[in-house]
């Protein structure tokens, strides 16, 4: 459940998206661009969900979003929320639909937000949808009230603290618990319950889990997200970089689980054998009985198999000084806890990967279009909006975070 904040830093604008998702021609009037998405294949559904205080003509999707733009001032407005979900292909069309309403509705509009979603689907295996949530809380009359308030600090008699240039202390609070961080676990959290019922009524044996591998208790490397772009150069044979991680995350989890279960039936053998009286003898006398009442292999290439199989054991068991079965449960039960310190520095090297990859891509980007950045600078703020063309205000947009990231 990927959740984004669209925002005006970052080039983007609600009404943007919104077309983007619907599959639609809108125009914002905040800044004049017409966003032209009536030829996006795979919206099957779109849809508008509001609290009941919201004004009536804001299930007009133009009118909706356009509200929220042009109540927006600000150059770094925080303007929706966006999330995407995954719904389980074992549903058809109209349980699908009505999955997502109910709860868009229940756990989103209820809180007093106002929704927009769109399921995609392109019969490739991967139905989902988008939903578009308003930030800023609406008041009863109708009117967007403010997303944050000042609140005075005060000491231990309740009054206020003087700050010592002639005001008083204070802090911003927000008006409401939407941005909260803990909110993303519940809402998928939230979803996962609304999904399992919904299979449940289906008659569908499948569920699903919103905790990750680790919390699970499952010791599996979770696979990243690829994304719209890469998503469709994979479907046409074209290997992207994400996808040659997801492809080195599968053989990683290959490796782990095969490696999980030889340790493991290693470790069990080696605590069985520990544990019996005559566990204290030579450790090559047992290993020798274990595989004389295996019996001996008919083929010469078994007879080959097991000259290699105790050449490696009698060189693993020399070159870590074992001469007992207890050391070597002890060292099998040391490797059985390497494999976990293991696992733990493969997923931390993966997202380290997925880090350095993000920053590579954002400074690309930033070489192309600083100079522009440059020329945009030096420009009076009442010719700026006039004298640059379309794609000259999306990087400048796009140009303005980066350009304190990457001055040193």
């Amino acid at each position: 459940m990927p959740v984004q904040i669209i925002k005006r830093s970052k080039a983007k604008s609600a009404v943007g998206a919104a077309a983007y998702r619907s599959g639609t021609k809108m125009t914002n009037e905040w800044d004049g661009l017409t966003h032209d998405y009536t030829r996006k294949r795979g919206v099957v559904h779109s849809e508008i969900i509001l609290p009941p205080h919201a004004p009536p003509e804001f299930q007009d999707r133009s009118t909706l979003w356009n509200s929220v733009e042009m109540v927006e001032k600000t150059r770094d407005a925080q303007l929706a929320r966006e999330i995407e979900i995954s719904l389980p292909v074992e549903l058809n069309r109209e349980e699908q639909l009505r999955l997502a309403r109910s709860f868009i509705s229940d756990t989103f509009v209820a809180a007093g937000m106002c929704a927009d979603f769109s399921i995609h689907d392109k019969k490739d295996g991967n139905p989902h949808f988008h939903v578009m949530l308003t930030i800023r809380p609406l008041k009863e009359d109708g009117q967007w009230g403010a997303k944050c308030r000042k609140v005075y600090e005060l000491d231990e008699n309740g009054q206020r603290i003087p700050n010592g240039k002639g005001g008083w202390k204070s802090h911003r609070e927000d008006t409401t618990d939407w941005n909260d961080k803990g909110n993303v676990e519940k809402w998928r959290a939230a979803w996962a319950a609304y999904a399992n019922r919904a299979l449940e009524a289906a008659g569908r044996p499948e569920r699903i889990d919103h905790r990750s591998y680790e919390r699970q208790g499952i010791d599996k490397i979770p696979s990243i997200h690829l994304g719209v772009a890469a998503s469709q150069m994979e479907r046409k044979g074209i290997a992207t970089e994400k996808g040659n991680i997801n492809r080195q995350i599968a053989a990683d989890n290959k490796l782990l689980k095969e490696i999980k279960a030889r340790i493991t039936r290693l470790y069990k053998w080696t605590k069985e054998q520990a544990e019996k009286p005559e566990g204290k003898d030579s450790i090559m006398a047992q290993l020798y009985e274990v595989q004389l009442s295996a019996g001996k292999p008919g083929s010469r290439y078994g007879k080959i198999r097991n000259l290699k199989e105790s050449a490696a054991l009698f060189n693993f068991l020399n070159g870590n000084h074992i001469t007992s079965m207890e050391q070597l449960y002890e060292k099998v039960a040391a490797m059985n806890k390497d494999y976990y310190s293991l696992r733990g520095k493969i997923v931390t090297a993966e997202r380290r990967i997925k880090v350095l990859g993000e920053h590579l891509s954002m400074w690309e980007k930033y070489e192309r279009n600083k100079g522009t950045r440059r020329q945009f600078d030096k420009m009076k703020p009442g010719r700026k909006r006039n004298r640059l063309n379309r794609s000259t205000v999306r990087n400048w947009h796009y140009m303005r975070p980066l350009s304190g990231i990457w001055k040193s």
